[in-house]
This record gives C-alpha cells, sequence and structure tokens, in this order.
C-alpha cells in the first residue's frame, strides 16, 4: 500500500486522496472516545485555519515567492483527510458551512485575524506567520496524539505532523533565502533545532 502523503521536491507535502482512502478502509473504525472525538474537531478547523492563512497570503505574496500557494494546496487536502475522519466516525463537520477565514473555534479565529494582520505587515512576517502556524500545529498534533489510541486517527495525524515539519523547513529555507534567521516563536530550541537540521522527508 503506497505512502498517502505525497510530498513535492520543495516540501509541500499533501494527502493523496485515493491512497488515503484505500489506507483508512484497510484500517479498523474502532471505539471513539470524547478526547479523540474533540482532537478530530479541533484538527479539523485547525488545517482549515493554515489553508485559509495561506490562500490570504498567498493573495498577498505570491508575486514574490510560490510557498504560500504551494503549501495552501497542501493543506487544503490536510482538512480534508480530517473531514474524512470525521465523515468515517459519523461526526458532524465543523467547518462545512464556514467561510474562508471563519470559524466557529473562538481560539483559532483570533489567532487567524492575528497571523493574516502580521502576514501583510511585510513578506517576512508573512513567511514568519507560516512557520509560527507549522510550530503551533506540531505542537497541538502532539498534544492530540496522547489521547489518540484509534490506528485510523493516528496515521493522519502522524502524516500531519510528517507535512509540517516539512513545511515549517520550507518557511525556514525561504526566509534564509531572503537573508533571515528564524529563531523559533513557540517551539522550544531544541525541538525545533532537530527538524530545521535534517532534509526534507519523503
Amino acid at each position: 500500500m503506497g505512502q498517502p502523503l505525497v510530498v513535492d521536491a520543495n516540501g509541500a507535502s499533501g494527502f493523496d486522496r485515493v491512497l488515503l482512502g484505500s489506507t483508512l478502509t484497510a484500517l479498523p473504525v474502532e471505539t471513539l472516545s470524547a478526547a479523540e472525538m474533540a482532537t478530530l474537531v479541533f484538527m479539523r478547523e485547525e488545517e482549515k485555519l493554515a489553508h485559509d492563512v495561506y490562500a490570504q497570503l498567498d493573495a498577498r505574496w505570491g508575486a514574490n515567492v510560490r510557498v504560500f500557494g504551494n503549501i495552501a494546496n497542501s493543506e487544503a487536502t490536510h482538512t480534508e483527510a480530517v473531514r474524512q475522519l470525521l465523515v468515517r466516525y459519523g461526526l458532524p463537520d465543523p467547518a462545512s458551512a464556514l467561510a474562508t477565514g471563519v470559524f466557529q473555534n473562538t481560539s483559532l479565529q483570533l489567532l487567524y485575524t492575528q497571523l493574516v494582520a502580521s502576514g501583510t505587515l511585510s513578506l517576512t512576517e508573512a513567511l514568519r506567520a507560516g512557520a509560527a502556524i507549522e510550530e503551533i500545529d506540531m505542537m497541538d498534533i502532539n498534544t492530540a496524539l496522547l489521547a489518540v489510541d484509534n490506528q485510523d486517527i493516528r496515521l493522519v495525524y502522524e502524516s500531519l505532523l510528517k507535512g509540517s515539519r516539512n513545511h515549517l523547513r520550507s518557511f525556514v529555507a525561504t526566509l534564509l533565502n531572503h537573508g533571515v534567521t528564524y529563531v523559533p516563536q513557540y517551539m522550544n530550541v531544541v525541538d525545533y533545532s532537530a527538524i530545521v537540521a535534517t532534509a526534507i522527508e519523503r
């Protein structure tokens, strides 16, 4: 069975919908805990946030760099992967009727507003906002994994982690190409350094 997360030469990491579907079908539908349910609902919107911020920043800075558009496309597959899990477990989709930049979760709504505002100030700030999103995503996914034992959810979350590591590397490399050394805003320096010191994961 193929790897459902497909990584391009620049590190943009998106799910192959067909491969993801076949991979999930081969795994059992297990009992869903309240904690697992909560992580799925949150992760659906958090991945939507990443897509929506990157889409906005691509509209502003896409003529200068391609990283936002490339990663926005990947993030669309990330939030869709979580949506597939919601469907698989018969859970309502919190993002089904939400427009771009709109979230049920008030913390995510505030974060979206802050990141788009800072990302419109300059290209450097936009790239820093992108790196911050990936840091936050990884921290939240790692926390979620502590409460998840269902095989299908773990597979998707671990793939999301791999994607976030690759996307962080892409933002950091793009900043470096513009003469800026990125300093982590949320992660501890040891964990951050271990990621950016290694190559894009395939």
